[in-house]
């Protein structure tokens, strides 16, 4: 494969390439760029970079510089600027031009030239190949051109100059380009608080490892309230700076497969630990210290590792004794002031087995992986593993250090999610070319067809099994307990009635059902439901009816009057019985008695129309009759009061009412009493014949 790669950018994060440009070039004289005048240029697969030489400053005068870009069979490609500047007014000396194809029969695209042009469309080929052609003259001011391109499927391609003022929406998606790296804008922030909103976006997404430099890819930003202080981290190359309160800050949205795997916080034991060597400095002073494996913990205080031997045979290895998804490694020197030793530079291992190793490499990269260790015995260092490595066992080789070496680490990652069948790769979807095109292979060529994934986000797939894991345990709770509660419902309202109908007395009495079935049942039942009860005070009270059953009181509703050989007070009557008969009283056991079948009703019949319709009684006549009972002589002062509101009472009755009778008789419906023997009411006598019997 055919590319200029850039390893990467200084720790200072200033206007400055540390590291050299790579120009790695196939046997087959290809013809990725070629010329005097190519600045930083990364040719990926499907995306890329391309810059003037000297960018961002000015370029040189009298050079020249072609880029031949391939993408897979069938596809096109799209251009986004993110600078163009140019000193020309006629384009005839500078310019910048864009072919479709390459080699001779190559056809012009677009032509440009001017200073600080804004050019804001995409533009796009017409087939799989494109020359990028950039021509300098005598000049005396222009920054060159920096631009992007990627596969026309990414319509969302931004440059890497795009920034998150740029865009005011609260989440959004972008698709980076690869090559970032060659931008100097710099970066604030760190992950997971957030980047200050002036960071570059795809920068600041190889900073947090959620794409990697050498492939791009989609990220997703989050936009929200800035904070006070954004933290300076060295992380994949990318240096970010410190900074201070700004309005708004941007995080990226991922799978969040980047919790630590156990060394710092001991899940990990020692015994998993394990190094090539160890370096005992107990023979070299008093104290017995040795720098060995258990050492090795971020964060943990004491010595690191530190082998015996410094060469680039040393390794320090783990066991997760299970194999896992590993996405970064944090690492750090000896955090000792008196032992300022590090490792600067390292490759990473890993294997299934213990036994078979394999050396990391990043996606359709023939070269192993070079990861940037620290630049002081201090500070934390991270880096990204794009694609993640999946294994049990992981391996740090160290390449290069600082005077000796020695290493603090942890590992970031989660469980790996079990899968059924191997991982196959995905079909390509292949789009006829448009006809007259020819589409066949080519020697040196710049790219080739890649397996290019975004690790960091997961397929959509995977989201829809996850979406429905989590649904349908809910939608099933859900359903459960509407039918619970449906049946609950419906059981405390067939049990309220229930309950209704058991003690709802008044209820049942009111219903023509009920008064049917009383009727039917025994006089005994319908003399204990229907009988007044008296407590035992009140029982007391009723001298010279013989022996009365022990009752207790319950409250009546209606007041039943007594019919006509009836002989059961009803439960609801308000009439009480008479505390004292007069004399020559004969009072039969009015609760003792049985009923009559015959003259038993379950309410009290209407009299006849030739009879009184109501009685009405004379408390008086009954509470005062003349007796040597002790009751009575007690209530001597009552009697006497209700004696002399005799006289007022007697005006209230229907009829011409005389002081000496107690009871009113009932009268015809000519008005005329007419007192009978069938008398339903007593009728009391006069007071001759009292004094009479006395």
């Amino acid at each position: 494969m055919c590319r200029a790669v850039m390893v990467g950018r200084g720790p200072t994060g200033a206007e400055l390439l540390v590291l050299s440009i790579l120009i790695i070039l196939t046997a087959e004289s290809c013809r990725a760029q070629k010329g005097d005048g190519c600045g930083p240029s990364v040719l990926g697969p499907s995306s890329g970079t391309l810059s003037s030489l000297g960018y961002p400053r000015t370029y040189p005068n009298n050079t020249v510089c072609e880029w031949e870009i391939s993408v897979p069979c069938g596809k096109r490609i799209h251009f986004r600027f993110a600078l163009l500047d140019i000193e020309d007014s006629d384009c005839q000396v500078n310019y910048l031009r864009l072919y479709n194809g390459i080699g001779p029969g190559r056809s012009e695209i677009v032509k440009y030239c001017g200073l600080d042009l804004k050019v804001e469309e995409l533009i796009e080929s017409s087939g799989n190949h494109v020359t990028v052609q950039f021509m300098s003259g005598t000049h005396h001011s222009g920054r060159g051109f920096y631009l992007s391109y990627s596969t026309t499927e990414h319509a969302d391609l931004i440059t890497c100059l795009d920034k998150g003022t740029d865009f005011p929406e609260a989440e959004f998606s972008k698709y980076c380009p690869a090559g970032c790296l060659t931008s100097t804008e710099e970066i604030s922030g760190t992950m997971p608080n957030g980047y200050r909103e002036s960071s570059p976006l795809c920068v600041a997404a190889v900073h947090a490892g959620v794409v990697s430099n050498g492939a791009g890819g989609k990220i997703t930003l989050v936009s929200s309230k800035g904070i006070h202080h954004y933290e300076g981290t060295l992380a994949n190359n990318v240096t970010s700076t410190g900074g201070t309160l700004s309005n708004s800050l941007f995080t990226f949205r991922t799978n969040g497969c980047y919790g630590t795997l156990g060394l710092e916080s001991g899940v990990v034991a020692d015994t998993q630990l394990s190094a090539s060597s160890v370096l005992d400095r107990s023979v070299h002073d008093d104290q017995h210290r040795v720098w060995g494996p258990s050492g090795a913990r971020l964060k943990k205080p004491g010595w690191p590792w530190e082998p015996s031997q410094s060469d680039q045979q040393q390794w320090l290895q783990v066991d997760l004794k299970r194999e896992k998804r590993i996405t970064g490694i944090i690492t750090t020197g000896s955090t000792l002031r008196e032992y300022q030793y590090y490792v600067s530079m390292y490759r990473v291992l890993h294997s299934n087995d213990g036994k078979q190793w394999h050396i990391y490499r990043e996606a359709s990269s023939t070269q192993d992986k070079i990861f940037q260790g620290n630049i002081n015995y201090l500070h934390e260092v991270r880096n990204n593993f794009i694609p993640p490595i999946e294994a049990r066992f992981v391996r740090i080789n160290p390449i290069s250090w600082y005077h000796r070496m020695a290493l603090k680490f942890e590992l970031l990652g989660c469980q790996r999610p079990p899968e059924l069948r191997p991982r196959m790769l995905p079909p390509s979807h292949y789009t006829p070319p448009p006809a007259g095109t020819k589409c066949s292979p080519r020697l040196g060529q710049t790219t080739h067809t890649p397996d290019i994934r975004n690790t960091t986000m997961p397929p959509h797939t995977d989201k829809d099994v996850a979406l429905a894991a989590v649904l349908v345990p809910v939608l099933v709770i859900v359903l459960t307990v509407l039918l619970l509660t449906v049946v609950c419902a419906f059981h405390w309202r067939n049990k309220k009635k229930s309950s209704e109908g058991t003690y709802d007395l008044p209820h049942w009495d009111r219903s023509d059902w009920w008064k049917s079935m009383k009727q039917l049942l025994p006089s005994k039942m319908m003399e204990t439901e229907d009988s007044v009860r008296y407590s035992r005070s009140e029982v007391s009270r009723l001298t010279g009816r013989g022996a009365v059953p022990s009752l207790h009181a319950e409250s009546a509703e209606y007041a039943q009057p007594l019919v006509g050989g009836v002989t059961i007070l009803g439960a609801r009557s308000t009439f009480k019985p008479d505390e004292r008969p007069g004399p020559g009283y004969s009072d039969p056991d009015m609760y003792d008695a049985p009923i009559s079948p015959d003259v038993y009703h379950a309410y009290a019949e209407p009299l006849p129309s030739s009879r009184s319709e109501y009685a009405t009684p004379i408390v008086v006549g009954m509470s005062c009759h003349p007796s040597g009972s002790s009751a009575l002589s007690q209530h001597s002062t009552a009697c006497s009061f209700l004696n002399a509101g005799s006289t007022s009472l007697a005006t209230q009755t229907d009829s011409g009412w005389s002081g000496s009778s107690a009871y009113d008789t009932p009268k015809t419906a000519t008005g005329q009493a007419t007192p009978t023997e069938d008398l339903t009411y007593q009728v009391p006598q006069s007071s001759t014949q009292i004094s009479g019997q006395s």
